[in-house]
């Protein structure tokens, strides 16, 4: 059974169906070696290369829509690796076998809180599509005197260097003096959007972090750098929210005996991991020095 070569390459989490037509178009597919062009249709014996590296192809019954909820601390990078050497966002994620976690949007450097992972591609590209309008919530502290003209101004809409743009609902969170709390919403995912709306108002954010997507919630229990995988429930409301079918398989075990503090578990594993990453460090400044 052959299917449409952008539909693969999407579900492999390489983009969009529009833009993998857009890469088919450039070129930079082949199969079997070969070139190729849009409209083609691939089986799982050929090999695809995109820009010369092979991409695994998944037959969409094949592939199990598992997500994690990550609490990102500040620091880390949304890369696969870094060229600088910094913390990824993957490295404490856990190892798949014959899948990969692929990204759900990203969050800057300074930016902390809530990250969705997901094995589906094509989930993942209609989660972070504009056009879905799904909500993103965000706890941010503001540096300054915020008016109510300000943010007026805020959820009426801005202009910025990249078109339009505003929150649709603002709430105060507390704080004292010209250090306030706020809890904004966006359903887009521009680069840094929330930073520069405030700052288009003459104020600076000092510190961010995402504790909404969808009607998902960052976990008060969740430590920094920990992950919990969803429930099946909670797959299939994401799923049904992009319009997607529902998900008939979970990798989440269901125990008789509920641990009666399961976040432990995750704060060990990453206090194991941070265990071997300094051993590993350790044994590399040994190496150099000999």
């Amino acid at each position: 059974m052959s299917e449409k070569l952008q539909k693969v390459l999407a579900r492999a989490g390489l983009g969009s169906r529009r833009k993998m037509e857009t890469v088919i178009s450039e070129g930079r597919v082949s199969l079997d070696g070969k070139i190729v062009e849009l409209g083609e249709r691939v089986t799982q014996e050929q090999v695809i290369r995109v820009d010369g590296h092979v991409v695994k192809y998944q037959a969409a019954e094949n592939v199990v829509c598992r997500i994690l909820t990550y609490n990102k601390p500040e620091g880390e990078v949304c890369t696969r690796s870094d060229e600088e050497g910094r913390k990824t966002v993957f490295d404490r994620l856990p190892q798949l076998k014959g899948a990969r976690w692929i990204s759900i949007g990203r969050l800057d450097i300074n930016t902390s809180g809530l990250l969705l992972f997901t094995t589906d591609g094509e989930f993942a590209n209609k989660m972070m599509h504009p056009s879905q309008q799904v909500e993103r919530e965000y706890a941010v502290r503001v540096f300054g005197d915020v008016t109510e003209a300000i943010l007026n101004r805020l959820r009426t809409g801005v202009q910025l260097e990249d078109g339009e743009a505003k929150f649709l609902d603002i709430k105060e969170h507390g704080g004292e003096g010209i250090n306030r709390w706020f809890h904004v919403v966006l359903t887009e995912g521009r680069t840094r959007e929330v930073r520069r709306l405030w700052e288009s108002q003459g104020l600076q954010v000092s510190r961010l972090m995402r504790v909404r997507y969808g009607n998902i919630m960052l976990n008060n229990q969740l430590p920094q750098g920990g992950w919990q995988e969803l429930t099946l429930k909670e797959v299939n409301y994401l799923r049904k929210m992009v319009d997607m079918p529902r998900e008939t398989e979970t990798k989440v075990r269901i125990e008789t005996n509920k641990v009666s503090n399961p976040q432990a578990r995750i704060r060990r594993a990453v206090k194991k991991h941070n265990q071997h990453r300094k051993a590993g460090e350790r044994r590399r400044v040994t190496r150099t020095r000999s």
